[in-house]
């Protein structure tokens, strides 16, 4: 039986990379669901650092038995000029009954859910090649440094940097996970659609909320 064709580096429409982010969103967490998201505006970075998945070696009759691998994990780096006024109690701050304008550090940190969009470019068409959607699960965030510095003739605003854990969700039939992946390039572009209007939210017909692994699997599972 004759062979596949022989491999090909760099052929045209093929040289893709990945760049860029926007529509991020926060889905401050209540009940165990995203109920409401709002529009992170200022975001310059999202830094995606999973970790875990490491080798315990087990060894037996003088060789190398078995290599087992831990729990994998996954977190994130959030870089922003600002963060929305929803974020607040993600960032463990909250305000006296009956004040304006108070703010007490401290407080309980609220779990919260995240999308963002990440740009797929190529060699023909650019960064406007396709996009991946990233849908996050479980987030908490550590306190961000902030350094209050002396305006002068070269103005930098102060960013803000957060180290983001998660807690994984169920997944129908696989393990858990807080990360989820939806790329433009193979779904259908109307199921892309559908789950973005979840996403984002309709104008007068429903509030923009993050859904579970279950209820993506199924928004964008072909019709039997």
């Amino acid at each position: 039986m004759p062979g596949e064709k022989a491999l090909v580096w760099d052929t045209v429409g093929q040289r893709t990379y990945k760049t860029g982010i926007d529509r991020v969103v926060l889905y401050p967490q209540v009940g165990g669901a995203y109920p409401k998201g709002v529009a992170w505006n200022g975001v310059t970075s999202v830094s995606e650092s999973p970790s875990g998945a490491e080798e315990n070696a087990i060894y037996a009759d003088n060789i190398k038995y078995l290599s087992i691998r831990s729990v994998e994990d996954f977190g994130l780096t959030i870089e922003c000029y600002d963060t929305p006024e929803e974020f607040d109690a993600c960032d463990g701050c909250g305000s006296p009954a009956d004040t304006k304008g108070l703010t007490v550090y401290q407080q309980t940190r609220q779990p919260f859910g995240l999308s963002y969009r990440s740009k797929v470019g190529n060699d023909e068409k650019g960064d406007d090649y396709g996009y991946e959607l990233h849908l996050v699960y479980g987030c908490t965030a550590s306190p961000s440094e902030l350094a209050h510095s002396t305006i002068n003739d070269s103005v930098e605003p102060g960013t803000l940097s957060y180290e983001v854990t998660t807690v994984s969700v169920p997944v129908p039939n696989m393990k858990p996970t807080a990360h989820l992946k939806v790329s433009s390039l193979t779904c259908p572009k109307d199921k892309l659609e559908a789950l973005e209007k979840i996403l984002y939210g309709e104008d007068e017909v429903a509030d923009p909320k993050l859904p579970l692994p279950d209820a993506v699997i199924t928004a964008l599972k072909d019709a039997e």
